[in-house]
């Protein structure tokens, strides 16, 4: 929320696991607030932990993975 209002959060989970699977999506209340959250936050520190923020990319179609 530094970068301005946060409409939503999703954190998914391994289906496995049930723990994150390392990733979140965040919907910022518009496109301008959307563009200061990756240039502030990309590749800085959070908890010990370098963290990368960018647009989320459609999901990329995947083959059939049963044999």
């Amino acid at each position: 929320s530094q970068a301005g209002e946060v409409v939503s959060v999703f954190i998914p989970m391994d289906r496995e696991t049930q723990r994150p699977r390392g990733f979140a999506f965040v919907e910022m209340a518009d496109d301008e607030a959307a563009e200061r959250a990756i240039t502030q936050l990309n590749d800085t520190d959070l908890e010990g932990r370098r963290i990368v923020v960018n647009k989320a990319r459609p999901m990329e179609e995947r083959g059939n993975r049963r044999p």
